[in-house]
């Protein structure tokens, strides 16, 4: 098949979906499907963190340069591709049980006015904007938005607040690395009414609302942020399915809206919330649970292979997550990911 006008042009087909669209030799799979509205799923986009890794089923991609992490030698030689990094040399066929009509929604770039800024802990920031008035930003509870930066760059951000809340403005929560070239400006110089300028939605991490398996929400640090956004849906919709929320922080001041949680407890009785600190002081005076949030999972949870995963947060706790819950009979295609890539993380070695 070859049906493309364009001679330096390959369809590339997309199973179970069938979905399909055209990928230039100079052009990476992920960003032509992106481009044609196709929700591929990815993270950093650079080559870094292997969210957007895909099983090759039939085809020949040249896999541009990336990170042994992402996609080892032997995951290549599986026929395992990224497509963030990779650019077909023939019609391609690729597996990604991700990619489904529901996730095509229009990406729009937009200006927005910062409503408000309230520092939650002595390095998180929940940050609110306005939407401008004449225009519609659908999105799925889960998924992020990218700043438009001076220079070309851009900044990645999940969206803390669900879909249906759109007219209270739209909520994220920031991280201060310190050094980083938007957080600096979060927690310095930015002010109420500054305008920003933004670009989204991006991401196939939202809630698949077809199952009707129990959920298991795994959160560390600020990955809490689509995982809120993800339980106000769930509420919304008015669903009743068994979720339960496992946040984690290496002290009890990392998990910043421990208190709004509780309350969506008193309001949802399929909600359950387990927190988790892996490094408590003895002034923290911390009486919970301790240790890695995602092992946490699987001492409640031995067997997993009747669950939904929606896991988000540092790397190595989605990647950590995501081999131990197959093992403990989670169906990879149950297990929903959104691992937080920083700047650092994507230039380390």
């Amino acid at each position: 098949m070859t049906g493309s006008a364009n001679p330096s042009a390959f369809h590339i087909t997309i199973e179970p979906s069938g979905r399909t669209f055209t990928v230039l030799t100079d052009e990476t799979i992920l960003a032509a499907g992106i481009s044609q509205g196709i929700n591929l799923p990815y993270g950093c986009k650079d080559g870094a963190c292997g969210s957007c890794k895909c099983k090759k089923i039939s085809g020949t991609v040249r896999q541009g340069a990336h990170q042994s992490k992402a996609l080892s030698d032997s995951e290549e030689a599986q026929g395992l591709v990224l497509t963030c990094c990779a650019s077909p040399l023939s019609d391609v066929v690729l597996e990604s049980r991700q990619v489904t009509q529901e996730g095509a929604l229009a990406i729009k770039k937009m200006p927005t006015r910062v409503t408000s800024l309230q520092k939650v802990s002595h390095d998180v920031m929940v940050l609110k904007l306005q939407m401008p008035a004449n225009d519609v930003f659908a999105y799925h509870a889960g998924q992020y938005i990218e700043f438009l930066l001076q220079g070309g760059l851009r900044r990645s951000y999940s969206m803390a607040s669900a879909p249906h809340l759109i007219g209270q403005g739209l909520e994220l929560h920031i991280r201060h690395m310190p050094g980083g070239k938007f957080t600096d400006l979060v927690f310095g110089a930015m002010k109420e009414r500054d305008i920003l300028r933004i670009e989204g939605p991006y991401g196939s991490f939202y809630l698949r609302e077809d199952s009707a398996k129990p959920i298991v929400l795994l959160a560390s640090g600020t990955g809490f942020a689509p995982i809120k956004a993800i339980i106000e849906h769930l509420q919304f919709k008015g669903c009743m399915r068994a979720a339960t929320l496992y946040w984690g922080g290496r002290r009890p001041t990392d998990l910043y809206m421990d208190e709004w949680v509780k309350t969506k407890l008193a309001e949802m009785p399929n909600l359950r919330y387990v927190p988790v600190v892996s490094d408590a002081l003895i002034e923290d005076n911390w009486q919970g649970r301790t240790g890695f949030v995602h092992r946490a999972v699987l001492q409640d949870l031995p067997d997993l292979s009747g669950h939904q995963v929606y896991a988000c947060g540092a790397p190595i706790v989605v990647d950590s997550a995501r081999t131990d819950y197959v093992n403990a009979g989670l169906p990879e295609d149950e297990f929903y990911a959104d691992a937080f890539t920083s700047e650092a993380d994507k230039v380390a070695a």
